[in-house]
């Protein structure tokens, strides 16, 4: 086994969450802006694509350095041992980006990374003319910030948040990621009662019933690194294995998601059924402001309407005003709300015990906890 520096990237915020994650899978981290660097094998890379609830991707960090000109950037990118990785007929596009560096032009350093690549991989292999490419693909991305250049390479492929259950969404899906680490900031266990009066696609709720059942995210889809030929294919299926033997599947959960469109309903349906969770979560059409329950000690979970047209804002409004004289009735209830209203705590009749800055997807938000009284 070889062990590599390894970068679970994530949205800005929750940094810590994913930290977390990487830690309870037994590896230090250390954590920058939107990135946890962690060391280890293959099985760390298989491990981490398939349990992180919360990161964007898994990528291998190939190399490290300073950069002003095209000719560091190319000797540098040629220094490294990329035989050791792409065998002679791997795909690798390359991506890339660069802030406040002095290489600022971004497809003149792909194609300096790709040029240095293709010499490295020629020498290595002692070809001549072009490499074909038609093998397993590694997505390469040189990414430039304050004149370091870092050159990743991609295990995941698709994003982390394609866990393959949603086949139907709204306007403005939330992301799985994301939903997920909603969950697991508002510290919610199988034990108490889960809501989301605002489930949309029910995209929260169901992330909530794979925490709750501690079902991997990533078991059901296939990841890039999965193709690469150095990467043993036991290695995944004992990951795998492993994750199945984890799973509590018997574990009983009270989960409900609600929402005034009786379309999202049927979706939500839809991708329940899809995950697995068809006959242990329960959707129903119905507003907000007619949630009852006999239940204590349970949580909301929710990502309300922005509102963004003429008149939306003003029905928002009155929709979180009335849910939140709603729970003053239910005091032992903790309510967890992500919303882009900065007015949102007048609007909702309560001082928030606690907020948290979060980005849905280029949105600026807050997360407002309101804790309740456990009984």
């Amino acid at each position: 086994m070889t062990t590599f520096k390894l970068v679970a990237t994530s949205a800005m915020g929750l940094e810590s969450i994913v930290a977390d994650e990487v830690k309870a899978l037994g590896y230090e981290t250390t954590t920058e802006n939107g990135k946890v660097y962690f060391e280890g094998d293959e099985r760390a890379i298989a491990r981490a694509n398939i349990w992180l609830r919360v990161a964007d991707r898994v990528k291998i960090v190939a190399a490290q350095f300073p950069v002003k000109t095209f000719d560091q950037l190319f000797e540098g990118t040629k220094a490294v041992q990329w035989e050791k990785y792409l065998p002679v007929d791997a795909a690798f596009p390359v991506q890339g980006k660069s802030v406040k560096s002095t290489l600022f032009s971004v497809p003149d350093c792909q194609a300096i990374v790709k040029k240095a690549v293709v010499e490295r991989l020629k020498l290595a292999h002692k070809r001549t003319g072009f490499l074909d490419e038609s093998g397993a693909t590694f997505k390469l991305e040189i990414s430039i910030l304050k004149d370091i250049a870092t050159i990743t390479i991609d295990t995941s492929g698709a994003g982390l948040h394609k866990r393959g259950y949603r086949h139907g969404q709204g306007e403005a899906p939330l992301k799985e990621t994301l939903a997920a680490a909603l969950v697991k900031i508002s510290k919610w266990n199988p034990n108490r009662p889960f809501v989301d009066p605002f489930c949309g696609s029910g995209t929260i709720p169901i992330e909530a019933a794979m925490i709750g059942q501690n079902i991997a995210p990533g078991f059901n889809r296939d990841f890039h690194s999965e193709a690469w030929p150095w990467m043993p294919k036991t290695v995944w299926e004992e990951v795998r294995n492993e994750a199945e033997s984890l799973a509590n599947y018997d574990q009983e959960l009270q989960i409900f998601g609600s929402d005034l469109d009786p379309k999202m309903i049927q979706i939500a349906e839809q991708n329940a059924f899809e995950s697995g969770f068809g006959d242990i979560i329960t959707f129903k059409q119905m507003h907000a402001k007619d949630f009852t329950t006999s239940l204590t000690d349970g949580v909301i979970v929710s990502n309300p309407p922005y509102g963004e047209r003429i008149g939306e804002v003003e029905e928002i409004e009155q929709v979180i005003g009335e849910l939140g004289y709603l729970m003053s009735q239910y005091p032992s209830w903790s309510v967890y709300m992500l919303s882009s209203m900065e007015n949102f705590e007048n609007v909702y009749g309560r001082r928030a015990t606690k907020k948290r800055k979060l980005f849905n997807g280029f949105i600026r938000t807050d997360y407002y906890q309101f804790w309740g009284k456990r009984s």
